[in-house]
């Protein structure tokens, strides 16, 4: 649940997320290679989150058939 005094809105879309089974990942990347991949998500016309799951995935299906 969100700290403080959270609007309504702001309490649906936290128990939506965590009905949907979301989770906040966090993780440092050198600021050259984050500012770098958003500027090519945004001229790929793809959000960051997608293409950051879409490349987890690649990466578990990868690992999974052991290559």
């Amino acid at each position: 649940m969100p700290k403080g005094e959270p609007n309504k809105n702001t309490v649906r879309v936290d128990r939506y997320q965590k009905k949907a089974g979301y989770k906040v990942k966090s993780f440092k990347l050198k600021g050259d290679l984050a500012e770098r991949f958003a500027e090519a998500c945004d001229k790929a016309g793809v959000s960051q989150a997608a293409k950051i799951s879409e490349l987890m995935e690649k990466f578990i299906s990868d690992v999974e058939q052991g290559q």
